[in-house]
């Protein structure tokens, strides 16, 4: 990523810091040079480096980025060295910031100056590549153990309190300058004081730590994306404040909900009994979450309303957690509630199966339908697919509900199979659980051998979003239904990105073309050109092409027109039960 004279390059994460890791911030007018003091230092295993060529900004980008390290030239025209140096030493944050020169300047009294205004270390150019790395590791390994000595505590090896205060503040204005949620946590320990009474200082402490590493490990293994589709990206930094409090940075995240997620998952985690001298102790806690910038976007105020939020559900009982307002809370509180609701939903036969026909464009005659869930639970209403799904997804609920639609979806195929109507295709969403499940092909396999169904009447829908996440996987997941004998189809298609590459790889039978491209079909010129080559690419790799979201007789009219195969759409028809699609279905010649 560049910003105009800067940019910043990130290495491979690690699991533990090590001084490689470390962020070194070059500031040089030459180009040149920064190039190739860079090369010398990643042959010593360096990888995060902040190149600064415009010396008047690089205040600006040291608040960014945050370094560990910066070697800086002297002598650049508008803003020299010393003048950096100068406001380095004022600002309260970087005061202390190792700096080691690097210039051709040979005058004595320049290094002098620059040592007298703080500087770590004096280099001349030209430099040696290891003179330069022992410098460099040197000075690291200093500032390291001075940080460990100031900021993390010696029980746990956490960052401590003045750490916290710190990242607050940096991480806030991060989220601020590029439009980011974030969220803090403090989280204390339930009545920790007994432990402590009951078992002693020394069992405590061991009974502390195993906390901190509870803790560590329900972030490093929460999904708080939901649907399960990437690699969460969120930061998550944990601290020790104080005796049996914690507090958890959580940075960009992905709504309030997220971090009602992972504080779900520290309770649950903190809850399990421990093991300290042969002794069983449990141990509860109690988290108050305050958000940015939902509730404020002050690093004080944030800080306050979380320790309100940690207190009033202290107060309440504990082993739980609250938000710092009640509208939020009250959005996680409906989620629990639809969690619980839906844990019971199958097998109170709540749930229901309605089906969207797929119509031939030229005879208008249904092909084949589209399974949709719905929800009725017990007061008759139903819940929108979009309110319960995202829970089923990240609740792993999705995985039984999955399967008990592939049940019921096969059940009414063989049902309709023995009455007078023509053999119909019946498709069946995956979602990214159900397609990222090892047991999953398994479930289908069992389902799809028990039944009396012609595999090649099923049609498994995945995403198009979901299969160019993993290329290689989805191919390799895809070929084994095609041995199934099912169809395969692709959902959504045109809304990713590199789709065109990879279609031909793909062991995929059908294209259904999102909607997005159906609204403007009739009066953008410009969308039937996209869709008629979808359609031309697909006719030529042999696959059946589906359009979404038909509405209009105009729409169709360019559908017939391009010679797209079928589509959906409240044009024919709105989503139906049963029995109402029974009377629609094409009948036995």
């Amino acid at each position: 990523m560049k910003y105009n004279s800067v940019k910043e390059e990130q290495g491979s994460r690690h699991s533990g810091r090590t001084i490689t890791d470390l962020k070194i911030m070059m500031v040089d007018d030459e180009p040149t040079t920064i190039g190739m003091v860079k090369a010398y230092l990643e042959d010593f295993g360096y990888r995060r480096f902040v190149q600064v060529e415009d010396p008047a900004r690089s205040l600006q980008f040291m608040e960014e980025s945050n370094p560990d390290i910066i070697l800086l030239d002297l002598i650049m025209p508008d803003v020299s060295g010393f003048d950096i140096l100068l406001e380095v030493r004022k600002h309260p944050k970087f005061n202390r910031l190792p700096i080691i020169i690097l210039t051709s300047s040979i005058k004595p009294e320049d290094k002098l100056r620059a040592l007298d205004l703080g500087a770590t270390d004096f280099l001349a150019k030209p430099v040696d590549p290891s003179e330069l790395c022992l410098r460099v590791r040197n000075t690291l390994v200093a500032k390291e153990y001075s940080d460990h000595l100031t900021f993390y505590d010696t029980l746990t090896g956490l960052p401590n309190r003045h750490m916290f205060l710190d990242r607050c503040e940096w991480a806030l204005n991060k989220a601020k300058r590029y439009g980011e949620q974030l969220a803090v946590m403090n989280i204390a320990l339930d009545n920790f004081d007994r432990v402590n009474a009951t078992f002693g200082t020394r069992t405590a402490d061991k009974v502390l730590c195993q906390i901190a590493d509870r803790i560590r490990g329900a972030i490093r293994n929460v999904d708080i994306l939901g649907h399960g589709t990437q690699e969460y990206e969120a930061g998550m930094n944990l601290f020790r404040i104080e005796g049996s409090s914690f507090s958890l940075l959580l940075e960009r995240i992905h709504g309030e909900e997220s971090a009602a997620i992972v504080a779900e998952r520290i309770i649950r985690e903190i809850r399990k009994p421990l093991q300290a001298d042969g002794k069983d102790i449990y141990v509860k806690a109690s988290i108050g979450i305050a958000t940015y910038p939902t509730e404020s976007d002050d690093v004080e105020l944030l800080l306050t309303l979380a320790s309100s939020a940690m207190d009033y559900i202290k107060n309440k009982g504990g082993d739980s957690f609250q938000f710092s307002t009640s509208t939020i809370n009250e959005l996680y509180s409906n989620r629990r509630s639809i969690e619980t609701m839906l844990r019971k939903a199958i097998e109170k036969d709540e749930f229901i199966l309605q089906f969207q026909p797929k119509v031939d464009v030229g005879t208008n005659v249904i092909k084949g339908v589209e399974t949709l869930l719905r929800w009725r639970p017990d007061d008759n209403k139903f819940i929108p697919p979009d309110v319960f799904i995202p829970v089923a997804e990240e609740t792993g609920l999705i995985t039984p509900i999955g399967e008990w639609i592939l049940n019921k979806a096969i059940s009414q195929l063989e049902e309709w199979n023995e009455t007078e109507t023509a053999p119909i295709g019946m498709s069946i969403n995956l979602s990214a659980r159900q397609f990222q499940n090892k047991e999953f092909f398994s479930i289908v396999k069992r389902i799809v051998d028990g039944s009396s169904v012609d595999p090649r009447l099923l049609t498994l829908e995945i995403t198009e979003s979901l299969l160019m996440e993993d290329v290689d996987h989805a191919i390799k997941t895809l070929k084994q239904f095609r041995e199934l004998g099912l169809i395969l189809a692709i959902d959504d298609f045109g809304t990713g990105y590199s789709s065109f590459n990879y279609l031909s790889e793909l062991p995929v039978d059908e294209l259904k073309i999102d909607r997005s491209f159906i609204v403007n079909l009739s009066r953008d010129s410009k969308n039937v050109k996209i869709f008629s080559t979808i359609i031309y690419l697909a006719r030529n790799l042999g696959l059946t092409t589906v359009a979404e979201g038909v509405e209009t007789e105009a729409q169709l009219q360019h559908l017939r027109e391009i010679r797209c195969d079928q589509y959906q759409g409240f044009l024919f028809s709105q989503p139906l039960t049963d029995i109402e699609l029974y009377k629609l279905l094409p009948r036995k010649t």
